[in-house]
């Protein structure tokens, strides 16, 4: 009997990253077809990501990119070559970057069918230009299927016209036994990222000063993380009010886990974030989540008055929510269980599944 050949499965995508190589490792194993990744880039100059083991077949492209607006834009014309040799029979994308125009114009070309694949939001797209829009608009109208990270992705599609049964959720995630550590919780606040000003940082310090006040006790923030504002975050650390602010600078992937078992809240202050899967993090390690709006997990992962709350950057609001959890430790083990809950909702399993899912569908028209 003649053994059926598999169908080339080829994704574009900018850099490997910690939270997306394991669903690339798993899709590789696939029998139903053949999963391959070609990267743009092996980094992107302000990732210091420490990477699990890269298992699945990949290509790097020779290395192009240029930051406009903080962020990296690559523009690798050379994937146009590597899908000539590859022969994808599906083609995905994971966003707008020239390069993944130059493999979209391939998909084109050569009659195969493409999925489209974003982490965005209407929020975090609110900004587009009409070009970028009417560029979006072009490649939908094109594309067979349609991956999202969030119920927010799933929102940007529907904006666009995409029908409902075209959408498939492939969720961000991380090794959440590997942050589910017991520990002692000296740290009654946290905050990890960037030291950017999307994050405000600065915010995290100032919650942590008035929760002092409520608490009328000195009150121990870790600040994790590094980047442009590092000077300014050290000089506001240091004339902090009734706050203890611990400084640990950037920490290997490795590490995170420690770092989240020693501490109580997690505080996630940004003014946009299409996901933000430090929340994703915190959740595994049991921390109830104060989250902005402006992130894309507020709400999904992030559930108000279950495992966190989702809250306007008020200071007031925040240092309140705090110090009422802080306050008491029945309402704290309630929204530490919901937390571990709802993070083994988001799992590399569950992410990979929605991407087999888009791609036996569009393979199915």
């Amino acid at each position: 009997m003649t053994k059926l050949k598999r169908q080339k499965v080829v994704m574009v995508a900018n850099i490997p990253a910690p939270y997306r190589v394991p669903v690339y490792n798993r899709l590789s194993l696939s029998p139903e077809f053949e999963f391959s990744v070609i990267f743009c880039a092996e980094r992107e100059p302000n990732r210091q990501w420490t990477l699990p083991a890269l298992d699945c077949p990949h290509r790097f492209l020779r290395e192009h990119m240029h930051v406009r607006g903080g962020r990296y834009i690559h523009n690798n014309p050379d994937v146009v070559t590597q899908l000539w040799q590859l022969r994808p029979d599906v083609l995905i994308t994971t966003g707008f970057n020239p390069t993944h125009l130059f493999a979209f114009g391939y998909a084109m070309l050569t009659r195969s069918i493409h999925i489209a694949m974003t982490d965005g939001t209407s929020q975090s797209e609110k900004s587009l230009g009409d070009l970028h829009r009417l560029v979006r608009r072009f490649v939908y109208a094109r594309s067979s299927a349609f991956i999202g990270a969030s119920r927010g992705s799933a929102q940007l599609y529907s904006d666009y016209g995409v029908p409902e049964r075209a959408i498939f959720q492939s969720c961000l995630a991380v090794d959440n036994a590997k942050f589910a550590l017991d520990g002692e919780r000296y740290c009654d606040l946290m905050f990890c990222g960037q030291l950017i000003p999307r994050k405000v940082p600065l915010f995290a310090i100032e919650v942590a000063e008035r929760t002092s006040d409520l608490l009328a006790r000195p009150v121990n923030l870790l600040v994790v993380g590094a980047g442009p504002m590092q000077e300014e975050v050290e000089r506001r650390a240091a004339d902090a009010r009734g706050a203890r602010v611990e400084l640990a600078g950037h920490v290997p992937q490795q590490r995170l886990p420690a770092f989240y078992a020693r501490s109580r809240i997690f505080l996630f202050p940004t003014l946009e974030d299409p996901w933000g899967v430090v929340a994703n993090e915190a959740c595994a390690a049991g921390l109830p989540v104060l989250i902005s709006p402006a992130a894309g997990a507020a709400g999904e992962l992030v559930v108000d008055g279950v495992n966190g709350e989702v809250l306007p950057l008020d200071v007031e609001a925040w240092a309140r929510s705090a110090a009422a959890l802080l306050d008491d430790q029945d309402r704290w083990n309630r929204f530490s269980e919901a937390a571990r809950n709802q993070a083994a909702r988001f799992s590399f399993e569950a992410a990979s599944h929605g991407i087999r899912d888009a791609i036996m569908f569009a393979l199915s028209k």
